[in-house]
């Protein structure tokens, strides 16, 4: 049994100059299995992409990093109970009051801030 940590990507994006994809890069740069999530994408960094968060492999996910508009991640909230999540990152223009406390509500353990700040990566360095 592997004890690589592991992350979902929810509004990971095939497109470099997006957040969802440098956090995607950031998190395979640190050694961390990736497990990007996106409607429509197929591919992102060379990773399969998953339609929802229950497609992901029944892994437990030790972080949920999410990339998307409030209004979208209100909706997607009740989906993410169905599974463990460690620790569930809302990440600048996701992290709006309303999501953090339904969040909170639905008992996940929420961090407001920049995901790939917190592995000592600067979204910077992916251009």
């Amino acid at each position: 049994m592997s004890n690589q940590q592991t992350i979902a990507v929810i509004g990971a994006s095939a497109d470099r100059s997006k957040f969802g994809n440098k956090c995607v890069r950031a998190f395979v740069r640190a050694g961390w299995q990736v497990f990007p999530v996106h409607p429509t994408a197929t591919e992102v960094e060379g990773l399969p992409v998953y339609r929802t968060l229950a497609e992901v492999p029944p892994v437990h996910l030790d972080r949920v990093s999410v990339y998307l508009p409030p209004a979208v991640m209100m909706n997607v909230l009740d989906e993410m109970t169905t599974r463990p999540i460690g620790e569930l990152w809302l990440n600048p223009g996701a992290d709006a009051p309303q999501v953090a406390a339904k969040a909170r509500q639905l008992g996940f353990n929420v961090i407001c801030a920049c995901s790939i700040v917190a592995i000592g990566a600067s979204p910077h360095e992916f251009v």
